[in-house]
């Protein structure tokens, strides 16, 4: 039953076809790193068209909000997983919503991406953000107070112990949520992008064995 709802909401929005790589590679299938900052941190690159992704649903996200009519984009869905005979199986489902928590502005999350890539939509380098936190678990150069329980699971899921080689391909889709959009359970209708996330998540559970999420999971 769960894997015929998410295949049917991942065909809907054409997942499989549409995802792209999360992380730029080089020649010998090493996920490539920068450096940032003062101290000159080592952080895993997003590939382009990751960023290229992010950016453009982020672009629709900053229009609607600014627009006079009424908003209806609660903000971008996101999901990194595995491609499989011709399938998205998913390993974290989130969200990054346009408006800010407390301030009723638009969020710190999406706002000046294509100058600053230190939130970049919840995939931005700075710590706290999933690149940042997770190169800490895979790269040199890291406190290993920064080296958070939940990112460990990650660098191990992706990544081949001690190295920078993925286990195989890692995949990333997003899109816009309109809140008049009818979610992952067609019997609800219409669906708030914060409800989408969890019943995503709850559907991935059920699906996923590899899934990272630990919110809205039973284990």
């Amino acid at each position: 039953m769960k894997q015929a709802v998410w295949e049917k909401f991942c065909a809907r929005f054409d997942i499989p076809a549409s995802c792209v790589p999360l992380f730029a590679m080089d020649e010998d299938g090493n996920v490539q790193r920068k450096t940032i900052g003062k101290g000159q941190k080592p952080i895993l690159m997003r590939s382009g068209d990751c960023e290229a992704l992010i950016l453009s649903v982020t672009d629709d996200l900053v229009r609607d909000w600014e627009s006079d009519a009424i908003n209806h984009l609660d903000g971008m869905l996101y999901m990194m997983g595995w491609e499989e005979d011709g399938r998205f199986v998913p390993l974290y489902i989130g969200k990054a919503e346009t408006v800010g928590k407390n301030s009723g502005n638009l969020s710190a999350n999406i706002i000046n991406l294509h100058k600053n890539k230190s939130f970049f939509a919840r995939w931005g380098d700075n710590y706290a953000y999933h690149i940042g936190d997770l190169s800490a678990c895979v790269l040199p150069g890291h406190e290993e107070v920064k080296k958070l329980p939940k990112y460990r699971a990650w660098a191990k899921c992706l990544f081949i112990d001690g190295t920078t080689k993925l286990h195989r391909p890692v995949y990333f889709w997003a899109t816009a949520w309109d809140s008049s959009q009818v979610g992952v359970w067609e019997e609800f209708g219409p669906t708030s992008l914060s409800f989408l996330e969890y019943l995503l998540i709850g559907v991935a559970g059920g699906i996923s064995p590899n899934l990272l999420n630990r919110e809205g999971v039973s284990r």
